[in-house]
């Protein structure tokens, strides 16, 4: 149950990485309200998850998460550019959050 929080917790991650763009600075209230509410969720999670993980497996595995989803959605989403070492270095982090999750 703890990798589904931990899951569940990066998602919200990725939601208040991206939502902070569109606060604008938080001078937009829903938006800011979204994405403050999405931080807490997450970290809510993430604490949840740290009952039963190791806080460095977790926490690592959370932010490539985030990281891994807000990358992909920058470039979707935002018109990011998707340069082919961009690509391989969001696969590299994948890499290392399915090592964590198969050693942790």
């Amino acid at each position: 149950m703890s990798w589904i929080f931990l899951f569940f917790a990066g998602l919200f991650e990725i939601g208040w990485a991206i939502g902070l763009k569109y606060t604008e600075g938080f001078s937009k209230p829903l938006p800011t309200v979204l994405t403050v509410a999405s931080m807490m969720v997450s970290l809510g999670l993430l604490g949840l998850a740290l009952k039963a993980l190791p806080v460095g497996t977790a926490y690592a595995v959370w932010t490539g998460i985030g990281t891994v989803g807000t990358a992909l959605l920058g470039i979707w989403l935002l018109g990011e550019p998707a340069t082919a070492a961009r690509l391989a270095c969001i696969g590299l982090i994948v890499c290392g959050i399915v090592g964590l999750k198969l050693v942790a």
